[in-house]
């Protein structure tokens, strides 16, 4: 990740919305765990900063299930 950023790319949830607290995208399959938001941010989406006046909206999709990761929603206009 680290990389990507050196060479200039933007973790868009994040220069969007802040450092916000307890937005996880994965969490374990353990019981309870996601009930209790007991998680990691481990999904992201990297955009070139060309496109960041054409980014709409970023949020995560925690009550989305089906899996162990919620889905992250990247609207551009």
């Amino acid at each position: 990740i680290d990389e990507l950023l050196d060479h200039g790319f933007i973790d868009v949830y994040r220069h969007i919305n802040g450092d916000v607290e307890d937005s996880y995208t994965w969490w374990s399959n353990r019981k309870g765990v996601r009930e209790r938001n007991v998680g990691w941010r481990i999904d992201y989406f990297f955009i070139s900063p060309d496109l960041l006046s054409d980014v709409k909206l970023v949020e995560h999709l925690p009550d989305v299930r089906g899996s162990d990761h919620c889905p992250i929603k990247l609207e551009l206009i």
